[in-house]
């Protein structure tokens, strides 16, 4: 019983911390300002502690009817399981560097801000500029619209920035419209196909090879929906990410996959 107890208390004291770290990485989230409402799910998670903290104590889980306890254990084990599964498919492609001279490059938008993009929308374009650099022959295009809370569209924002860094504006278009990944890949295909049309090598746009630029965690997704989205040779190409911000992309991006999920993986490489 001793035994137990010492256990009991030890998960308590985990439970809380747990609760304090969410609580702290949702004001960490919430203070960025990105425009979006991923620090919901950390406060979330601060509850969820809180309530196992609670249940923990003074034998009160004990006293929560069998079955109840039964299709909890199930349920958190399901989804610690889809959860852990998510974050392996998105390790997977961290390190991914594209294929080498592709005919064409889509960079996903991601926020622009009064100074310039955001920190995760410059590692995207830092990291098409090295390709670009290292691959002269690739049509770089940007895609994503001007957001409520944005200066200018994040494709002609991205456009900008890739000309100030020495890229010859020839070799960019900027698409204006894409709302989310999916219009990136829509959009950025038609384009595609008219430039290839007027400006290609007579390829057919099965033979065209196309890499898809965004952070690291997003690859997995956006390689997915491209492969499905287009019968090009797709293949990713991962930016960085702030280290501090990458559980909060992670979790959030495990909620993209699951809403695409049938879109994702459906056509191999």
């Amino acid at each position: 019983m001793r035994e137990s107890g010492r256990i009991n208390t030890a998960l308590r004291i985990l439970w809380l911390c747990f609760a304090l770290g969410c609580a702290a990485y949702s004001v960490i989230i919430y203070a960025v300002g990105s425009g979006t409402s991923s620090y919901i799910i950390w406060i979330m998670g601060t509850v969820f502690f809180i309530m196992l903290f609670f249940l923990s104590g003074k034998g009160r889980w004990g006293k929560v009817p069998k079955i109840v306890r039964i299709i909890s254990y199930m349920v958190i084990g399901v989804g610690l399981v889809v959860f852990l599964t998510a974050q392996v498919l998105m390790l997977s492609h961290f390190a991914d560097k594209g294929d080498k001279n592709a005919d064409y490059m889509i960079v996903l938008g991601a926020q622009m801000k009064n100074s310039g993009p955001s920190v995760a929308y410059k590692y995207r374009l830092d990291a098409a500029y090295e390709y670009l650099i290292n691959n002269p022959n690739t049509i770089c295009i940007v895609s994503g619209m001007q957001g409520v809370n944005e200066p200018i569209a994040e494709g002609t924002g991205g456009v900008n920035y890739l000309i100030s860094r020495g890229i010859p504006k020839e070799r960019l278009i900027a698409e204006d419209n894409a709302e989310d990944t999916d219009d990136n890949i829509t959009f950025g295909y038609e384009i595609i196909k008219e430039h290839n049309a007027i400006y290609g090598s007579g390829k057919d746009v099965s033979e065209i090879s196309v890499v898809i630029v965004t952070n690291n965690y997003h690859v997995f997704r956006g390689i997915g929906l491209a492969r499905k989205g287009m019968p090009c040779k797709v293949s990713g190409l991962a930016g960085k990410n702030d280290t501090l911000y990458i559980p909060n992309a992670m979790v959030r991006e495990t909620l993209g996959i699951l809403k695409d999920i049938t879109e994702i993986g459906v056509r191999p490489r």
